[in-house]
């Protein structure tokens, strides 16, 4: 089996070639296909047919699958959560504020792969903002002054019961299985410049959408510093946008890049399959 790689020309993103993900795939591959995902953070794998077992088998080769804390998962395996909206759907598109997911938990998950089955013919990318870039191309005053900082994260805003997608939002009739719950309210401490345990590089692990504040900082302080940080790590020279296709998976990096999804396919079903892939430490 031989892998063929090609590279997005953005500032992160790859599309591998040459592999199907059904089929039992031997240490050397997997090894391999962990190399370029950790070189270029995104990794894209089109032509796929994937049973919701199979992805789950598939993202065990690179850990163990990891908790979703606010969604529910389709009836058809425990393991797998549907990122989900319908064609008649109004509410907002959800995940469009740049974040690495789940950063609040006390050890946020290495990856998260993504398996297109229901796709749009238009609209609909997601965004990757490659934060090894942001971090390694800030200027030095801001750099100075978040060094050392330390970010104290919450999904409160998103999944709290007041929260972006709490108990109105369901009653707007959203398709997703969202879980809200008091449980959003927790916070838990990271630093905000992270270093990547396997690459060794150094990266801004901030989002506006998971960071309520710093250690150390005021509210009306932290609220101007977050502002500006994500102005600064969305920046286009930075952002990679995927264009999905049907049996296309995706498998991105949570300690390097953001994400963010976007709109423009309204009056379209869009249907994929997600898991969530634990890390062994911070």
């Amino acid at each position: 089996m031989s892998l063929t790689v090609q590279p997005s020309g953005a500032s992160c993103g790859a599309t591998i070639t040459g592999v199907q993900l059904n089929q039992s795939l031997s240490d050397d591959v997997i090894a391999e296909i962990r190399v370029h995902w950790l070189e270029h953070k995104v990794v894209a794998f089109p032509g796929q047919q994937l049973t919701p077992a199979q992805l789950v088998g598939f993202s065990e080769q690179f850990g163990e699958i990891g908790e979703d804390p606010f969604f529910g998962h389709i009836d058809e395996h425990p393991q797998v959560a549907a990122i989900q909206r319908n064609a008649d759907e109004t509410t907002s598109i959800f995940a469009e504020f740049f974040h690495s997911d789940w950063s609040f938990m006390p050890v946020p998950p290495a990856a998260t792969a993504l398996y297109g089955i229901t796709i749009p013919p238009m609209g609909g990318d997601t965004l990757f903002a490659d934060q090894v870039a942001a971090y390694e191309q800030m200027p030095d005053d801001l750099r100075g002054r978040v060094e050392d900082l330390t970010a104290i994260h919450s999904a409160a805003l998103g999944y709290a019961p007041d929260g972006a997608y709490g108990e109105a939002d369901q009653e707007r009739g959203r398709s997703m299985k969202i879980l809200p719950s008091e449980r959003a309210l927790k916070t838990c401490e990271h630093p905000l410049v992270r270093t990547h345990r396997e690459t060794g590089k150094r990266a801004l692990f901030s989002s506006a959408a998971y960071i309520k504040g710093f250690v150390g900082l005021d509210e009306e302080e932290s609220d101007a510093l977050l502002m500006e940080l994500y102005v600064h790590q969305s920046q286009p020279e930075f952002v990679y946008a995927h264009r999905w296709q049907p049996g296309m998976l995706v498998m991105w990096d949570n300690r390097s890049v953001l994400h963010a999804a976007t709109g423009g396919y309204d009056g379209y079903d869009r249907l994929l399959h997600r898991t969530t892939i634990s890390d062994t430490q911070f």
